[in-house]
């Protein structure tokens, strides 16, 4: 489908795309209602996704729900990205059991603008409205505030998992975490938003939404949750922080390296979530990967420069996989690596090339180069080396103004400037 196909789509086609993915449809009838009226009247939904800008960076787990997004606004109907500015100072305490530490405005307000720009790399910019929730949170009174907190009981937030079960188990629950909701649920209602996306984690927030348009006369919105996507390693969810993560401003040399380390199995969940690949394709290249005919790092591969071409542009992405190619197909080496100046007389009778080898960043220790040394994983000048003492002058004729490619494992190639 064109874009100009995708606006003209019927309720029922808009419907079925839309469903692909989802956890949570509350509720698919109210939906389709909604596209329907919007269908018939000309007017499009006002659809919300909310982040609070907690860490500076966005991931591809962020861009499963706006990839969701993106969908809608391919649809023709008015997406807008609503920055938690001042929510974010309060401290979402969804998944946690514990407190989560707010952050100060100045926080909030760096980290906002790196969302303002990376979010840009998959919605139009022309066509997406980017909001803060301090607009209106900041403007309310004592009173109006008063009033929000009236519309729900202490005993419905703890039916909320992870209130329950700190309150089970004794551990402290704050006030301020109870109004986190609340304020994410009047959201909605300044917005009044017809939709509102957000991950399974969100679920609870997000009826609270519901709920408090109903209040306040207004119709309630559509809650859509998306999955949450497991991180590099398979198990846990991808986050900065445990390092398994593919992030938007990573370089399409990382981030097409960062794809090829996935497992088959998890790279079939990621052509499911990240890709519009049709599930009838993704069903088939299961079903030859299990029956062996097809070698899976091919698929991965085309996952890799899909990536790469969504947040870098396809020419980033032919370029990874021809990259690919040369350096581990081919054997070749990569065009671009970092450069290091060594004088001549450095690369005379070394007596470690493991210690060599942690100096120049090749290797976290000298334990470590030593096991690559050993195992055949040093390539100097396109030749393997598994001496640890060497004079790598001799070796490889080495003289002033020459240039010398290091490659320490699969990944890792070093320049050294010689002069």
């Amino acid at each position: 489908m064109s874009k100009a196909d995708l606006k003209r789509a019927t309720p029922l086609e808009q419907l079925s795309a839309l469903k692909r993915g989802l956890v949570d449809l509350i509720s698919e009838q109210e939906l389709l209602k909604k596209l329907e009226k919007s269908y018939a009247n000309g007017k499009p939904l006002v659809v919300k996704l909310g982040a609070d800008p907690t860490r500076p960076d966005l991931h591809l787990g962020h861009s499963v729900v706006i990839n969701k997004l993106k969908a809608f606004q391919d649809f023709g109907h008015e997406v807008q990205f609503l920055i938690g500015d001042f929510t974010g100072m309060i401290g979402d305490p969804t998944g946690k059991n514990e407190a989560r530490p707010p952050l100060t405005r100045e926080e909030v307000q760096a980290n906002s603008k790196t969302y303002e720009k990376q979010i840009f790399k998959i919605l139009d910019p022309e066509r997406t409205k980017i909001v803060h929730n301090s607009s209106w949170l900041d403007k309310l009174t004592p009173v109006e505030f008063v009033k929000i907190t009236a519309q729900y009981t202490v005993a419905r937030m703890l039916e909320r998992d992870d209130f329950s079960k700190r309150y089970k188990g004794g551990t402290a629950i704050a006030i301020h975490e109870f109004l986190y909701p609340l304020m994410q649920g009047y959201d909605s209602v300044a917005m009044k938003a017809d939709v509102e996306l957000g991950g399974t984690d969100q679920l609870f927030n997000l009826l609270v939404g519901r709920d408090l348009q109903k209040s306040y006369g207004q119709d309630s919105q559509i809650v859509m949750t998306t999955p949450i996507l497991e991180g590099l390693d398979g198990v846990n969810k991808m986050s900065k922080s445990l390092d398994n993560y593919i992030g938007f401003d990573d370089s399409p040399r990382d981030m097409f390296g960062k794809t090829m380390r996935v497992s088959d199995q998890l790279m079939l969940r990621y052509y499911e979530l990240l890709t519009d690949v049709p599930l009838a394709e993704i069903e088939t290249m299961k079903k030859a990967m299990a029956a062996g005919s097809v070698n899976p790092r091919d698929y991965k591969v085309r996952l890799g420069q899909m990536v790469v071409s969504r947040f870098h542009g396809e020419a980033a992405g032919k370029a990874a996989v021809e990259e690919f190619d040369r350096i581990f197909v081919n054997k070749g080496v990569p065009d671009d690596m970092p450069e290091k100046e060594i004088a001549v007389s450095a690369l005379q009778g070394v007596s470690d090339i493991a210690a060599l080898l942690k100096d120049w960043g090749m290797a976290a220790s000298t334990s470590e180069a030593r096991r690559l040394i050993e195992g055949g994983g040093l390539e100097i000048a396109g030749e393997k080396v598994r001496e640890l003492k060497l004079d790598l002058t001799t070796k490889f004729t080495v003289k002033a103004g020459q240039d010398l490619v290091v490659k320490a494992g699969k990944k890792k190639f070093l320049k050294l400037k010689v002069k």
